[in-house]
């Protein structure tokens, strides 16, 4: 695997076509061959994420003409 492909998601479908059994399992193995320091840094990095998006807020100004 690629050192640039190693942080990357991919879906079932992605791996195996249409056979969703047969990629899902492929991912879990995938998965199972990283290391815990990887699987932490991911876990962390999702966490962020989610910290980030919990404490935004969005707020809408509106259009003014000049």
């Amino acid at each position: 695997m690629k050192k640039e492909d190693q942080n990357m998601l991919s879906e079932p479908r992605e791996v195996y076509g249409n056979n969703f059994a047969e990629g899902e399992l492929q991912l879990l193995k995938d998965g199972l061959g990283r290391s815990y320091k990887e699987r932490f840094e991911f876990a962390t990095r999702l966490y962020k994420i989610h910290m980030t998006m919990k404490n935004g807020s969005i707020s809408h100004k509106p259009f003014i003409k000049k």
